[in-house]
């Protein structure tokens, strides 16, 4: 058999487009919520009992709501942004600005909050955020927030609650 340089070409796509395939379809389970032992904690059962299924998702399963369909995205009033599946208070609504990214964002999380581990789903690192209490998937931050702190909190609307001051 003979090998070309077509060949190797031909083969390096084909198996870059099978590790693609496999990604792509692979569960996006295995979040940090199942690995860690957290206050609350729960079975799959009985957080799916718990919350509505696209919350569900996000919280138990790290799915990400599509941009610009949550409504505390456009949610201005003095209060508190806490986790949809335990309620411990994560943000306050001063920290909260337009990133235009289509999800809501927080310059900072309350202290004692939220807690951090990186995450290569996309193939790169991120640094992926979830409640400290129960182990939710709550979105990602990003250094390129603004002042005071240069982080931008990126969070799934569906992974929080509101409560007016």
């Amino acid at each position: 058999m003979q090998i070309d340089r077509r060949s190797v070409l031909f083969g390096g796509t084909a198996l870059l487009a099978l590790g693609a395939a496999v990604a792509a379809l692979r569960p996006m389970g295995g979040s940090i919520a199942a690995e860690g032992s957290f206050e609350v904690s729960m079975s799959e059962e009985e957080w799916k009992a718990r919350l509505p299924p696209q919350v569900f998702e996000v919280l138990r399963h790290e799915a990400t709501e599509y941009p610009g369909t949550s409504p505390l995205l456009h949610e201005h009033r003095a209060g508190v942004f806490a986790c949809a599946g335990c309620e411990l208070p994560l943000f306050d609504a001063a920290t909260k600005y337009e990133s235009g990214t289509g999800w809501p964002s927080f310059y900072q999380p309350l202290d004692n909050a939220v807690g951090e581990s990186t995450d290569y789903k996309l193939g790169y690192a991120r640094t992926e955020v979830h409640c400290r209490r129960c182990g939710g998937h709550l979105g990602h931050v990003f250094t390129d927030g603004p002042q005071p702190t240069g982080l931008r909190y990126c969070m799934n609307g569906l992974a929080l609650t509101f409560t007016p001051a």
